[in-house]
C-alpha cells in the first residue's frame, strides 16, 4: 500500500531510538534503501492507497517524493560516517529524528486532504526541531527555539487558510469527502472571496516554512545550527514539502479561474525572497548561513516560475529538482569543511584546495551550480524563467530577477573563492573519507546528468505535474 512509503521510517525511527547508535546508523542506511525503492514503486503506480480519502500518489507529490528520497539516501550513507567523527553525543536522537524526518516528509508528499497535509507539514516541524539543537549549544536552542515559534505561528495561519478554502464550499450542494480531487472538480463552483482570502493565509503560512522573504527569518540560524546531513535535508526537502502545499492551493485557484490572482502574488512573494537572499548573502562570515540565504533565493525563483506558468512553471519545477541535489550536496561538502577547519566562519578557512582537494571540487562546483552556471540544470530552469518573463511582458521582474541572480553570484562567489584559495595557517584535523565524498559527488552528477538527459518517465511526471494549470504552454 503507498501508506508505507511514510510507515516504513516511522517504524525504524521507533526502533533507531532503542538499538544502540551504530546500528541505528546502519539502520538509517537500510531504510533510506528501502524508502527509494518504495518510491520507486509508487512512481511507477505498484503502489495503491489503503485510505484513498486521505492518501494519492499526485504527480507533483510523487515527483518532490522521489527527490526526497534520492537526497535522504545519499545523505544516509555520510551521516554513517561523519556522526561518528563528530561530537553530538546523542546519536539515537539524530537516527531517529532523522528517519522520522524522512516519514513526515513522506506523508506531506502523499497527502490527498488539505487537513492530512496540514498535519504533517507541522509534524515536519515537530520532528526536526531536535536535529537543530543537537548540539545542546545557546546558539542552537536559540535557533531550534525561533525555528519552533515561527513556523508554527506559520502553520496556523495556514491551517486558518485551509478552513476558509473550505468554507469556499458552503455554496456547493456535494456529499463528496474533502480532497484535494474534489475540490478541483468543483473549482468553478466555489466562492471566490473565501478562495481568495484562503489563498493569502496559506502563502503566508506554508511560506513561512519554504522560506519565503519576509516570513524566513528562522531558516538561516537553524540551517547554520543542524549538523549538516540536517541542514542538508531542511533545505533540500524540506522546503520543496512546503512548496508542495503552495502549489496544490495555487492550482485550485487556476482552476477556479483566480490564477492571475495566485500567480501575481507568487511572483511578489518570490522576487522579495530572492533580494532578500542576494542582499544578506553579501559580506556574509558564516558559510553554512551563506548557503541558508541561498536557498531562499532559490525558493524565491520557483515562486516566481510557478507564478509566471507556462515555460516559467517547466523551469520552476526543474529548478526545484537541481536545486535539491545540489544544495544538498553544497551542504556535505560544508560538513567536510567544518570537520576539517572546525569553524563555520569564513575568515578562518582557507586553501581548501590545498587542504581538502577532494571536497573542494564538490564545493566549488556546487557553487558554479547554485550560481546557475553550466554544465549544471539551474542554468537551463533560470533561463526558461526568464524566457517565460519576457515573454509575459514583465519586464520590470526581469530585471530585478537578474538583479538578485548577480548579487547571489558576487556574494557567494567572494565567500566561496577566499575559502578555497586564500592562505590558512589552520591545522586540518580530519581526513576526506570516501563515504563523506561519495554522496556529494553522487547528487552533483545527477544534476549533471539531468541538464543534459531527462529519464522519459520524469519528463512524463513534470509535464503532469504542470497540466493541471496549462502545462508548458498554459
Amino acid at each position: 500500500m503507498l501508506e508505507a512509503i511514510f510507515l516504513l521510517p516511522f517504524a525504524a525511527g521507533i526502533v533507531a531510538f532503542i538499538l544502540p547508535a551504530q546500528l541505528g546508523r546502519a539502520l538509517l542506511v537500510c531504510t533510506a534503501i528501502g524508502h527509494l525503492v518504495l518510491g520507486l514503486m509508487g512512481w511507477t503506480g505498484r503502489l495503491t492507497p489503503a485510505y484513498n480519502q486521505f492518501f494519492a500518489g499526485s504527480p507533483e507529490g510523487l515527483l518532490i517524493l522521489m527527490v526526497t528520497s534520492f537526497i535522504f539516501t545519499c545523505i544516509a550513507l555520510y551521516s554513517f560516517s561523519y556522526v561518528k567523527e563528530t561530537e553530538i553525543s546523542q546519536k539515537r536522537v539524530f537516527n531517529g529524528c532523522m528517519l522520522f524526518f524522512l516519514g513526515t516528509m513522506s506523508m506531506v508528499t502523499v497527502s490527498e486532504h488539505p487537513l492530512v497535509l496540514w498535519i504533517a507539514i507541522e509534524a515536519t516541524t515537530l520532528v526536526s526541531a531536535p536535529l537543530i539543537y543537537i548540539h545542546r549549544s545557546q546558539k542552537a536552542l536559540e535557533a531550534t527555539w525561533k525555528y519552533v515559534l515561527i513556523c508554527s505561528v506559520g502553520i496556523a495561519l495556514a491551517l486558518l487558510g485551509s478552513f476558509f478554502v473550505t468554507l469556499a464550499l458552503d455554496i456547493v450542494d456535494t456529499h463528496q469527502p474533502l480532497s484535494f480531487t474534489m475540490l478541483n472538480e468543483l473549482a468553478v463552483q466555489l466562492d471566490p472571496v473565501w478562495l481568495r482570502v484562503g489563498f493569502l493565509f496559506i502563502v503566508i503560512g506554508f511560506g513561512t516554512k519554504m522560506g519565503l522573504a519576509p516570513m524566513h527569518t528562522w531558516l538561516p540560524d537553524a540551517h547554520s545550527e543542524a549538523p549538516s546531513p540536517a541542514s542538508a535535508l531542511l533545505s533540500g526537502a524540506l522546503l520543496n514539502c512546503a512548496f508542495l502545499g503552495i502549489y496544490k492551493a495555487h492550482v485550485l485557484m487556476v482552476n477556479a479561474g483566480l490564477g492571475d490572482f495566485s500567480g501575481n502574488m507568487l511572483v511578489v512573494f518570490g522576487l522579495i525572497s530572492m533580494v532578500v537572499g542576494g542582499v544578506f548573502i553579501l559580506g556574509q562570515s558564516d558559510y553554512k548561513r551563506m548557503l541558508a540565504y541561498s536557498s531562499i533565493e532559490n525558493m524565491g525563483i520557483i515562486a516566481v516560475g510557478v507564478g509566471i506558468g507556462g515555460l516559467g512553471l517547466y523551469g520552476a519545477f526543474i529548478h526545484l529538482i537541481h536545486h535539491s541535489l545540489i544544495k544538498s550536496s553544497l551542504f556535505l561538502s560544508a560538513g567536510n569543511i567544518l570537520l576539517g577547519f572546525g569553524t563555520k566562519q569564513v575568515r578562518q578557512v582557507g586553501g581548501i584546495i590545498r587542504h581538502m582537494p577532494k571536497t573542494f571540487v564538490t564545493f566549488f562546483s556546487g557553487f558554479v551550480g547554485i550560481a546557475g552556471l553550466p554544465p549544471f540544470g539551474l542554468f537551463v530552469s533560470e533561463f526558461m524563467i526568464i524566457v517565460a518573463a519576457v515573454r509575459a511582458e514583465r519586464y520590470l521582474g526581469v530585471a530585478i530577477f537578474i538583479a538578485a541572480l548577480v548579487l547571489v553570484v558576487g556574494g557567494a562567489g567572494r565567500v566561496v573563492m577566499g575559502m578555497s584559495f586564500n592562505d590558512s595557517t589552520e591545522t586540518i584535523a580530519v581526513r576526506e573519507t570516501f563515504l563523506r565524498l561519495i554522496p556529494a559527488y553522487t547528487l552533483l552528477l545527477a544534476s549533471v546528468v539531468l541538464c543534459v538527459w531527462i529519464p522519459e518517465s520524469l519528463y512524463t511526471t513534470i509535464l503532469n505535474s504542470i497540466q493541471a494549470i496549462g502545462g508548458i504552454h498554459g
